[in-house]
């Protein structure tokens, strides 16, 4: 287990902040930790900032991440990894499609040629839109109070997708999954990060698992061939306790 001393710490909305500390590691975007919340548990987490300086861009969902996200500076954080398969990496144009706080992962990847597609459910729940050129970026809000109502389909409209050169993509399964279905016969490549209940992060309890590949080994980013493979992507998913629920 490693550990790591809060150095700052940023409230990006009423839900969300983001936890700074150093760390000398390779990790790569899209790769995550298991994050230790002592007293409730681990989960996976993708890291918002990989360079020297490191840090975990957190929402509040449950008891750990409620846990981790009210860490103040000077208090360490716990994890381990990094594991799981990275973004490819891709010289050209890139879209960048992130909802809610999947855009954590996609925020190491944000560059000057790289136009992103922001979808939230309201105004205040939009991250990292300032970190894109001017003009590279869209947003979409479920209830219209900023950018294009609607979701992320919404925001793809007249939006040229094969002007670029790779697609990426981490959010909501459901998002995913209506945006795989928007892209799968079309001749664009793009790689989804998926989301799913894991345990283990390393490939031993099987709780992540979708069809036989399992999110913490072969994931948790795909490619859209291999999601063709997966019928259970989008439909039904793994409780903590090992059953199968819908989705829908």
């Amino acid at each position: 287990m490693i550990h790591a001393e809060i150095i700052r710490k940023e409230k990006l909305s009423p839900t969300v902040s983001t936890l700074y500390f150093q760390w000398n590691a390779d990790v790569k975007p899209g790769q995550f930790v298991m994050v230790w919340a002592p007293g409730t548990g681990e989960i996976p987490m993708s890291l918002s900032h990989i360079g020297r300086e490191k840090a975990f861009t957190i929402k509040n969902y449950g008891p750990s991440s409620d846990k981790l996200i009210k860490l103040e500076p000077g208090q360490k954080i716990f994890f381990r990894g990094p594991y799981g398969r990275p973004f490819s990496t891709v010289k050209g144009k890139t879209l960048l499609i992130g909802g809610g706080s999947g855009m954590a992962s996609l925020h190491p990847l944000i560059s000057r040629n790289a136009f992103g597609l922001i979808a939230a459910r309201t105004r205040e729940e939009i991250l990292f839109m300032d970190e894109f050129e001017d003009g590279k970026v869209r947003v979409t809000t479920d209830d219209g109070s900023f950018g294009v109502k609607g979701n992320v389909l919404a925001g793809l409209k007249d939006l040229d997708i094969y002007s670029f050169d790779m697609i990426y993509a981490c959010g909501p399964e459901i998002m995913l999954y209506n945006l795989y279905k928007h892209l799968k016969d079309k001749k664009v490549d793009a790689e989804l990060s998926l989301e799913r209940l894991m345990k283990c992060g390393v490939g031993v309890c099987d709780s992540c698992s979708i069809n036989g590949f399992q999110l913490c080994r072969d994931g948790p980013t795909f490619t859209m061939e291999q999601l063709r493979y997966m019928n259970e992507f989008g439909a039904e998913k793994l409780t903590f306790s090992g059953t199968r629920v819908s989705l829908h």
